[in-house]
């Protein structure tokens, strides 16, 4: 009920809007660790619980002992519970006092219109860092005589703020601009403003090791719809997983906690079980570090990837190359376009196994039919932040019994494990794995 009351702004009695904030972002940071861990458990059980209610209403007798659809193991908890994100993403509002050119994290809806953007400096997940590099653009924008682009039919210019850091003392900063109606040599003055600040002013202390400047006219851009602009510094930052170096770009997927993703990785390669004979199919690949960062990568599993964004398509490829791994291929674009070609003629005698980490929108119809209607794929493991969400109609859409009127023809999976884990300490969410066979 707090956490209700902070996000829609209403009053808590003896409450700072930081503390408001702090109930929205992380509503767990006042329980010591080990309860965080428990309540998250709870919630995965009832996850499990709703999944076996789900399949029976299937016809399909799912439920184990304690009403739940298969095992389910303990939480495993995060090697870091402070300042683990490696990325940030700060929106600029009005703040509690009024000033338009507030850089933090919302606190009410834009449906009840009573946003206030409150600073992040006391938040338990964030880094020193990032609030450094957000204080530094909030003083930068304060100094600029453009104004802030809150609502887009209103006008203004200045937009949202991306840090993101590695463990090699990494920074990249992305500055997101609404152009307006201004002409190339206005946009180019103001980059070069942006630019001299962070590299000669104020916001030199941050030491970035990249500025990027991306002009979008809506909400979210990729960088083929709107190219990211180096202002300063290098193109890539780059990080160390379980020894091996990975690149970078500014819109490529990387998780968001590096020491539990390591943690994470090793755990979905145990039960994936792939050996020298197997070919892996990860889905949503990212960066590709979930495969290529395990030791012994260079001489087991052959490794295929898709991935919607572009760049880390590239990424993944030059992180293959420059770790000296070559049994992989990595595919650009759409999940649902991409796959359902590269298993129609599928050929491989060799055994299938799939892992997939899709967003909270969950995998594409399109995915899920591919995957269940291919014969060789007789183990998946099916990674989410959000399980009780649309990732739920996808688990059912893989159990269910065959149905020719949805094409899904194949042999259902079953559900055997799950194994969830913290990534994100102080909130409610968590990474569950759930391992499904047939």
């Amino acid at each position: 009920k707090e956490k209700k009351k902070a996000r829609e702004g209403c009053s808590l009695p003896g409450s700072s809007w930081e503390e408001r904030l702090a109930n929205v972002v992380t509503p767990l940071w006042r329980l010591p660790y080990q309860e965080q861990l428990q309540v998250k458990y709870e919630n995965q059980r009832k996850v499990l619980q709703t999944l076996a209610s789900h399949l029976e209403e299937l016809g399909i007798d799912a439920q184990q002992l304690g009403g739940l659809c298969c095992p389910l193991r303990p939480v495993v908890p995060s090697p870091v519970v402070s300042g683990y994100r490696n990325k940030s993403t700060f929106s600029v509002n009005k703040g509690p006092d009024g000033n338009p050119k507030t850089v933090g994290l919302y606190v009410g809806t834009g449906r009840a219109g009573n946003i206030v953007c409150v600073k992040a400096d006391h938040m338990e997940n964030i880094p020193p860092k990032h609030k450094q590099v957000a204080q530094c653009y909030e003083e930068f924008i304060r100094r600029s005589p453009l104004d802030p682009c809150i609502l887009f039919h209103e006008g203004g210019h200045w937009r949202e703020l991306v840090v993101r850091t590695t463990s090699r003392g990494h920074t990249m900063a992305i500055v997101t601009f609404h152009p307006q109606e201004l002409g190339q040599e206005a946009l180019a003055t103001q980059k070069a403003l942006l630019k001299e600040f962070f590299t000669c002013g104020p916001g030199a202390v941050c030491a970035l090791t990249s500025l990027y400047f991306q002009e979008s006219t809506m909400t979210r851009c990729s960088h083929k719809q709107s190219p990211f602009q180096l202002l300063h510094g290098e193109p890539h930052i780059f990080e160390e997983v379980l020894g091996l170096k990975f690149r970078i770009s500014p819109d490529a997927f990387f998780q968001v906690n590096t020491g539990g993703a390591e943690v994470l990785y090793q755990a979905v390669r145990e039960l994936s079980q792939a050996d020298g004979d197997t070919i892996l199919l990860d889905i949503c690949c990212g960066t590709g570090e979930q495969w290529l960062c395990e030791p012994g990568s260079h001489d087991w599993c052959f490794i295929i990837g898709i991935e919607v964004v572009e760049k880390a398509i590239e990424d993944a490829s030059w992180n293959a190359a420059f770790n000296g791994i070559s049994n992989c291929e990595f595919h650009s674009g759409k999940a649902e376009a991409v796959l359902p070609q590269l298993l129609l003629s599928w050929e491989d005698a060799r055994p299938l196994v799939a892992v997939v980490n899709p967003s909270r929108a969950g995998l594409h119809y399109r995915v899920v039919r591919a995957i269940r209607n291919c014969k060789s794929i007789r183990r998946l493991l099916y990674i989410s932040c959000k399980p009780e969400g649309e990732a739920m109609r996808n688990f059912l859409e893989l159990c269910c019994p065959p149905d020719p009127g949805k094409k899904l023809a194949g042999e259902p999976f079953v559900p055997t494990l799950a194994v969830p884990f913290d990534m994100f300490p102080h909130t409610v969410h968590c990474e569950l794995v759930l391992l499904f066979i047939r």
